[in-house]
C-alpha cells in the first residue's frame, strides 16, 4: 500500500440472483446492510469508496459510487474490473455457490410439470481475490451453523485474508434483516467476540481493525 495515499476501498454487499427462467431465481434473504453501514462509514472518514450491491431495498449512502451487479458471475466481472483500483477490499455480499446450468427463456408454467434443476458451481471470487492480492487489505465474511470460529479460521488461510467476520446462524441469531447481531471478528493472531452488537457500531469496529491492520503492515515495512 502507498503510504500516505488515501485508501480506496471497494465494497460488496448484498445477495447475488441466480435465475432459473424469466421470473424465477435461487438467491439467499442478505439485505446488504453491514456493507452499506461499511460504506458509510468510510466515507465520513474521507476515503474513496465504491459500493458493489446486490439487489435491495437500501438507500445508497451519500458520497459512494454505487455499482449494482445480480449474478455471482456479474459481481465477478465488476470486481475484476475495480481490482487493482483498490487498496482495501471488503468482501460482505452473500454470493450464491452454484446457479443453473442455463436460464430458461420464458417462464416455467406450472402445467409443464417440476423442471430437473442442475446446477453449475460459481467461481469463488474471494479465494480468486486472495491469490493475487498482494499488498492489498482483503476482509471476508462467513455465516456458518456450526464449528463457527474453527471453519471460519480455515476460511481466513485458505482464501488468504486479513480479516474475517463470523456469524453463527441459530434460533436466537439471524443476522439478516436485523439491526443488532452477533459475531466474532478474527485475523491470524486474534479473536474478538460480540453478542448482540448493532451492525453500525460493528461495522465502525471492522474499519477501526482494518486502520490497525495497516499502521502494524507500515511499521513493518519501515
Amino acid at each position: 500500500m502507498i503510504k500516505s495515499h488515501i485508501p480506496k476501498i471497494l465494497i460488496t454487499a448484498g445477495p447475488t440472483r441466480e435465475f432459473i427462467d424469466a421470473l424465477r431465481f435461487i438467491s439467499n434473504p442478505s439485505t446488504g446492510r453491514i456493507g452499506y453501514l461499511i460504506a458509510e462509514n468510510a466515507c465520513k472518514r474521507g476515503y474513496e469508496v465504491i459500493l458493489l450491491s446486490g439487489p435491495t431495498s437500501l438507500l445508497p449512502p451519500k458520497n459512494v459510487k454505487i455499482v449494482y451487479f445480480e449474478s455471482a458471475l456479474d459481481l465477478k466481472e465488476k470486481v475484476d474490473k475495480y481490482f487493482l483500483w483498490a487498496n482495501w477490499i471488503i468482501f460482505s455480499s452473500a454470493v450464491g455457490d452454484f446457479r443453473p446450468v442455463r436460464k430458461l427463456k420464458n417462464k416455467i408454467k406450472k402445467s409443464q410439470g417440476a423442471p430437473a434443476l442442475k446446477l453449475v458451481k460459481n467461481p469463488d471470487i474471494l479465494k480468486e481475490l486472495g491469490s493475487k492480492k498482494a499488498d492489498k487489505i482483503l476482509v471476508g465474511f462467513a455465516l456458518e451453523t456450526n464449528r463457527l470460529i474453527e471453519n471460519a479460521r480455515l476460511k481466513l488461510e485458505q482464501k488468504k485474508l486479513d480479516l474475517i467476520v463470523a456469524n453463527q446462524l441459530s434460533e436466537h441469531n439471524f443476522p439478516f434483516g436485523n439491526g443488532k447481531l452477533s459475531a466474532a471478528l478474527i485475523s491470524e493472531n486474534r479473536v474478538e467476540k460480540f453478542e448482540q452488537i448493532k451492525k453500525i457500531q460493528l461495522a465502525s469496529i471492522i474499519l477501526d481493525r482494518i486502520e490497525h491492520l495497516c499502521y502494524n503492515l507500515n511499521n513493518i515495512e519501515e
